[in-house]
């Protein structure tokens, strides 16, 4: 079955759209139990097309599902020609919708792998890491093609449907990690909210992810494997007093990547738009009551269609850091800094993104002051900014605002002060780098810098500095580029009262 000149020019036509829907694959024969007995229960199609340059973000290949079909299996290539230098060649996502259909929202979302695998499969029993197992009911199913990228000869590619048909296996109903772990009570626990595993991209299975959190000295991570819910079930047997574990998604859309944190088992959150669509607001408001929280993944990412292009409006934290310290988390800093300077403030956090080896789970770590260990009490903690990101559980940070009549206020918290009332900032720093300098940063910016100590103090009053926060950078490698951080804080805020 090959693509038409009518099909290549409307994909042309269509550029501008998001998805395209081409010929149906059918099974007929099957459907009328007009089987060949030579096939011994195995029917397999094979479908041929090149999408050209400017095709939709999805093209959907419409396959007709017969009766009694045990197992569909899906395998696919496509050719990588060579391109001129600075030129995107190929690259060509896959993922599968069942009967229920395409429409935007996800009843009909069975898995997705990305670029990941070229083959998957599902059963009522089981299906390939990234799908979703359960019936296969008779009707129109969708193979989703997504064209990341496409070189100017186009993308040719081969799909192949194997359908095995016989009784189906009976369904597995899929049983979820515990929402509270045993915990410390009120304190600090350690957490990674960004990892991939088998289940998307990673190379790593649940179980040696949660293997490494507790080698990291984490007390809690959350599973976000992009844009599928299909690890959720995956993780229970891994959890336990010692080690909480949050379910997600990373939402991964052309515009931008966003993690649908801690949110309700089985939550799938879908990710075919643009920012130029305005759809976002739908799906932060469902991850939202889905108990979740609305956190932008890298803000300033370079990878194509990894940068942040939704604003932060509808955002309950933000990732600041990602992964080793890097220019990209610079840029990031200094924009939320500045979002902070325009009365803006999302609380910020840093994860490690984790995929593989050598990636390090841990590095960094958000550590967040909550009641105890568990989703609702973590997820509060985050959502007020009662946090600080460390590079690993070697740095701790404690830092506070006291007022002359010694009232307090930490990490998220305000302190309300007449205007001109000094304010004294205390930081400690338990395992700071070396040769390292702590650094206090107001709306004005860096205002007190100590170097090669572990704990400093710093006046100010509310009428010269709207909130202050902490840095702890490594030593300078490159001027002007500052160290790399260790550790850095939310903001503890200044409210002038006016009165003495």
């Amino acid at each position: 079955m090959g693509m038409t000149d009518t099909t290549r020019r409307a994909l042309l036509m269509t550029g501008a759209a998001t998805a395209f829907t081409l010929g149906t694959v059918s099974f007929a024969h099957a459907a009328d139990g007009d089987t060949d007995p030579a096939t011994d229960g195995v029917l397999t199609r094979t479908v041929r097309g090149t999408l050209p340059p400017g095709s939709p973000d999805f093209v959907y290949l419409p396959v007709e599902l017969p009766h009694g079909v045990r197992e569909l299996h899906v395998a696919y290539a496509y050719e990588r020609p060579a391109v001129p230098a600075g030129t995107q060649g190929n690259a060509l996502d896959i993922g599968l919708f069942d009967q229920r259909g395409t429409d935007l929202g996800g009843k009909g979302f069975r898995g997705w792998s990305g670029g990941a695998r070229k083959e998957f499969f599902v059963r009522a029993d089981d299906a390939t890491p990234g799908y979703v197992a359960g019936p296969l009911r008779a009707g129109t199913w969708y193979v989703a093609l997504g064209p990341y990228t496409v070189a100017p000869q186009g993308l040719a590619y081969t799909v192949t449907i194997t359908l095995r048909l016989g009784p189906a296996a009976p369904a597995v109903r899929p049983v979820y990690p515990p929402e509270r772990a045993r915990g410390r009570g009120r304190t600090w626990y350690r957490g990674d909210c960004h990892l991939h595993t088998v289940y998307s991209d990673g190379r790593r299975t649940p179980a040696e992810v949660a293997a490494l959190a507790r080698a990291a000295g984490l007390d809690f991570l959350a599973t976000t494997e992009h844009n599928t819910h299909a690890a959720h079930g995956a993780w229970a047997d891994l959890a336990g007093d010692d080690l909480l574990i949050l379910l997600g998604e990373e939402v991964t859309t052309r515009n931008g990547h966003v993690l649908a944190l801690g949110t309700d088992p089985g939550t799938f959150v879908d990710w075919r738009y643009r920012a130029r669509e305005n759809r976002f607001g739908r799906f932060a408001r469902e991850i939202r009551r889905a108990g979740g929280l609305v956190v932008p993944a890298h803000p300033q990412a370079t990878c194509i269609g990894c940068a942040w292009k939704f604003g932060f409006g509808d955002a309950d934290a933000v990732e600041v850091w990602n992964g080793p310290y890097t220019p990209d988390d610079e840029v990031a800093l200094a924009g939320w800094d500045g979002a902070l300077v325009r009365g803006r403030w999302t609380p910020a956090m840093g994860n490690s993104d984790a995929h593989r080896d050598p990636d390090r789970v841990g590095t960094p770590q958000t550590v967040v002051l909550a009641d105890e260990l568990s989703r609702e009490a973590i997820l509060d903690g985050l959502r007020a900014g009662r946090s600080y990101v460390a590079e690993s559980a070697a740095v701790s940070v404690d830092f506070t605002l006291t007022d002359a009549r010694g009232r307090s206020a930490g990490l998220g918290e305000r302190l309300t002060v007449p205007a001109d009332e000094p304010v004294t900032a205390r930081l400690r720093v338990t395992g700071a780098p070396a040769g390292g300098t702590l650094r206090l940063v107001t709306d004005q910016g860096v205002l007190h810098t100590a170097q090669g100590v572990d704990t400093t103090e710093w006046t100010t009053t509310a009428a010269y500095a709207t909130y202050v926060r902490a840095e702890v950078r490594h030593p300078v490698t490159a001027p002007p580029f500052p160290g790399a951080l260790a550790a850095f804080t939310n903001p503890v805020f200044l409210d002038a009262s006016g009165v003495a």
